[in-house]
């Protein structure tokens, strides 16, 4: 099967934060506040999915209240920070919206999404993933976390469904 295959009934997308959305590095000022930084590219990407319908949900065990204003910036309303079960907090999610978990992607990078990577249609990670995680992974992004796995993976998504490139500017090939 091409490996695209695995893209092709996803309508929805969850991603962890450190690690994916960022590099997981943090910068720790005196005040004991901790600054991560995000890609752009992986913002526009998961603004445009916010914009043509498809589900984007944030699951991190991080609590930046810059995070979250940068997501909620993107258009995005499902943010769970904080999160220390997440398998707790996925079983609920998808309940709640009545989401068939085979149309789910999960991109993470470590151990506590682990569980959650075990119940999705297509498990995902960066390429600086833990070992573990790369082992149960269908998909791993030729690209590091914070670099733009996640526009990486949304655009494959997108383009399957034809919704990545506007209409007036899509090539045919």
């Amino acid at each position: 099967m091409n490996y695209l295959e695995y893209f092709r009934d996803i309508h929805t997308f969850i991603f962890d934060v450190d690690g994916v959305l960022t590099n997981s590095q943090v910068l720790i000022q005196e005040n004991g506040d901790l600054l991560r930084s995000m890609n752009i590219k992986d913002g526009y990407a998961m603004k445009r999915a916010v914009q043509h319908n498809y589900r984007v949900c944030i699951i991190t065990g991080g609590k930046s209240n810059g995070v979250i204003k940068r997501l909620q910036g993107l258009g995005i309303t499902d943010i769970f920070p904080g999160v220390s079960d997440k398998i707790e907090v996925f079983n609920d999610y998808i309940r709640q919206n009545n989401i068939d978990p085979t149309g789910v992607l999960y991109m993470g990078d470590d151990l506590p999404d682990y569980p959650v990577m075990r119940r999705v249609g297509l498990p995902a990670c960066p390429n600086d993933a833990v070992k573990e995680i790369i082992g149960i992974s269908q998909y791993v992004s030729p690209i590091k976390g914070g670099e733009g796995c996640v526009r990486d993976v949304i655009e494959k998504v997108m383009l399957l469904h034809r919704r990545w490139v506007p209409e007036q500017h899509r090539l045919d090939v």
